[in-house]
């Protein structure tokens, strides 16, 4: 005899919330080791001496760049990530913002990733570790 279709449907979802469950620890482990890496990013940083800056935004469409409310280093060349003084991740990408240029953003830190670019183009994707190493050995740290 066949199941009723909502017996199948609850089983379905119920795999389908395992699955999402899974996901989410799955990058919440990762990002704790990929928080540690920051953490050692910072702390050299601060011990080499190297300058921090306040960090600017850009807006999604458009041009300028938006000054913000973080302090810190910026880590890839385009200067769409930064990290803050006090071990922040930030993407530094906002919403058009009405005189943007001219007021501060804010903006939020998120969970810093293991792969930075992940799902982005081709040859954007860069590992988290290399990429903070290549910019304290840009820095001569």
């Amino acid at each position: 005899m066949d199941e009723d279709p909502s017996s199948r449907r609850a089983d379905r979802a119920a795999r389908a919330e395992q699955h999402a469950h899974a996901h989410r620890r799955r990058k919440d482990q990762e990002s704790a080791k990929a928080q540690v890496l920051v953490d050692r990013f910072v702390a050299q940083a601060v011990q080499a001496d190297i300058p921090a800056e306040k960090l600017k935004a850009r807006p999604w469409s458009g041009s300028g760049r938006y000054p913000t409310d973080v302090v810190g280093w910026y880590v890839r060349r385009d200067l769409s990530v930064g990290v803050s003084v006090d071990g922040g991740y930030y993407v530094l990408l906002v919403p058009p913002v009405r005189l943007g240029r001219w007021r501060t953003v804010h903006v939020e830190a998120s969970p810093p990733p293991l792969v930075v670019g992940e799902g982005g183009r081709d040859g954007d994707a860069v590992g988290l570790e290399k990429l903070l190493q290549l910019r304290l050995d840009e820095w001569g740290s």
